[in-house]
């Protein structure tokens, strides 16, 4: 599947997250895009670069942030997995015309079958809106490369993709949450 417009494709922003991609190497290795959302000014990719699985987020192209095995994959089935711990509130916090919850940081680990290869933390993410005129791809990239020091489009992919799987988990506010923010905002407005 590629081209899916951005509105209708998952909204990885502010929230925690995991993809699971299934996939088979075929001998002499595989390499190639498996999913990506956005582009050269921002977006995410998950791909093979010379048999070495990758998550990349580019930060509206001031920063690129790379988790990359240090192993090329062998022959045979294997599960890569990003996994994301957002540490924000989430966009609930817009509610109350407060912006603590969007583009904070969080802690990304990518995993081959089951075993960590790489963890970072992102001092900050994007708060809004991926590239608009870009798209959500599976099995290529339809449009601009996430990193053009990696690859170029379409970078089809060699290895099968036998299942690909996102789930998303938006913080959501608590009663204490939405408390404390307000306490905050009473506190500045009595400092003005």
């Amino acid at each position: 599947m590629v081209g899916l417009p951005q509105g209708d494709s998952p909204f990885l922003l502010n929230a925690s997250y995991t993809i699971s991609a299934d996939i088979e190497v075929p001998q002499g290795g595989a390499e190639g895009m498996i999913l990506t959302s956005g582009g050269r000014f921002g977006g995410y990719g998950v791909y093979l670069l010379q048999g070495k699985p990758v998550f990349l987020w580019n930060l509206v192209d001031l920063e690129r942030i790379k988790w990359e095995s240090p192993d090329a994959l062998t022959p045979g089935r294997h599960t890569i997995e990003f996994d994301f711990t957002y540490d924000g509130l989430g966009v609930g916090t817009l509610a109350l015309n407060d912006f603590s919850g969007v583009g904070r940081s969080g802690t990304g680990t990518l995993k081959v079958d089951g075993k960590a290869v790489a963890t970072k933390k992102m001092e900050r993410t994007l708060p809004m809106i991926l590239q608009w005129d870009e798209s959500f791809d599976i099995g290529s990239d339809t449009l601009t490369p996430v990193n053009d020091a990696d690859y170029q489009p379409p970078f089809p992919l060699t290895a099968k993709l036998n299942q690909l799987t996102i789930e998303v988990d938006r913080p959501q506010l608590t009663p204490a949450d939405v408390e404390k923010i307000k306490a905050a905002q009473a506190k500045a407005a009595d400092h003005t």
